[in-house]
């Protein structure tokens, strides 16, 4: 037995970390919600979304770099690289749930493992599995469903589910560079590097497509400041947590429950009803991601998967 292996079946801190799993759930369950009760453009969410967290990040980021090596020009660039297809993630993500709701467009989003893999062969020439493209097939057979659906209802719907689930394409790429990123460095200063760069590339964004940053209501600034600490900050360091304590084969499933929980919680708090299509068409999606997920288990396939979150 290594010394993981030890501290993930011995460790006193395992069943707290089982509590921070589910902390770290329902936190970035919310992240929609919160952008439907801020009611900004989805590009200025994401904005606020990241600026927030980075300011949260920062005093630890500071501490952690007592005693280190200065981080070099090349793996700066890797992490600014990063950043960026994570800014454009999130601006095409939040816009999708300020056009089709909180649901489909979460629901799209997590198909990154999907992207993940796709791009694992092309970039890292990994053979995948049949099982691999069997939940593809699944998956997409799904998002086809809940794309077509919402598209069938309004032409907005159908577009905000499309950036869904570009999202999860650009999710995926930025996991990809996050395995090469994080080879050299740490969780946490990669992730503060990757930050600065995702708001830097946010506030260009805004910019450039001159959608204002302030002028907005009271509900608006603290819903934007819940998706910042609560979202961004509580649940991404929850998961975190838990990712140095559990086995990734547990994690990672159990992260797939994040559109279950939106759209439990979009129900009683933004008033979105689920269809029958919308439901057949999450579950055959999750299964298919699910399938996926189980093809790439293996101690190979898993450890390039814990080395790139």
């Amino acid at each position: 037995m290594d010394r993981r292996q030890a501290i993930e079946t011995s460790s006193p801190a395992k069943p707290f970390a089982y509590v921070a799993l589910g902390i770290g759930l329902v936190s970035i369950g919310f992240s929609a919600i919160f952008i439907r009760f801020a009611g900004v453009p989805g590009t200025v969410a994401a904005f606020y979304r990241m600026a927030i967290g980075l300011t949260a990040l920062t005093p630890a980021f500071m501490l952690s770099l007592r005693g280190q090596r200065s981080t070099a020009s090349r793996e700066l660039r890797i992490a600014f690289l990063g950043g960026s297809f994570f800014a454009i993630d999130l601006a095409f993500w939040s816009t999708g749930v300020m056009l089709s709701g909180a649901t489909n467009p979460t629901l799209l989003a997590n198909t990154a493992p999907i992207w993940v893999g796709v791009g694992a062969m092309l970039v890292y020439k990994e053979k995948l599995p049949l099982l691999f493209w069997v939940g593809l097939v699944i998956a997409m057979t799904g998002a086809g469903l809940v794309m077509g659906f919402d598209a069938f209802q309004a032409m907005t719907l159908g577009l905000g589910s499309l950036l869904g689930m570009l999202a999860g394409i650009f999710y995926g790429i930025y996991f990809l560079v996050t395995q090469h990123g994080r080879q050299t460095l740490s969780a946490l200063t990669y992730f503060w590097y990757s930050s600065l760069s995702a708001t830097l590339v946010l506030l260009i964004i805004n910019l450039l497509l001159r959608q204002p940053l302030l002028g907005y209501s009271s509900r608006a600034y603290l819903s934007l400041l819940g998706l910042g600490v609560l979202s961004q900050g509580i649940g991404w360091l929850a998961i975190n947590y838990a990712q140095g304590h559990l086995r990734a084969t547990l994690v990672a499933p159990t992260l797939l429950g994040q559109p279950v929980v939106t759209a439990l919680l979009a129900g009683p708090l933004l008033g979105e009803q689920l269809t029958w299509i919308g439901i057949l068409g999450g579950a055959t999606v999750l299964t298919g991601i699910y399938i996926v997920h189980r093809s790439r288990t293996n101690p190979h396939s898993q450890k390039r998967s814990v080395e790139g979150v």
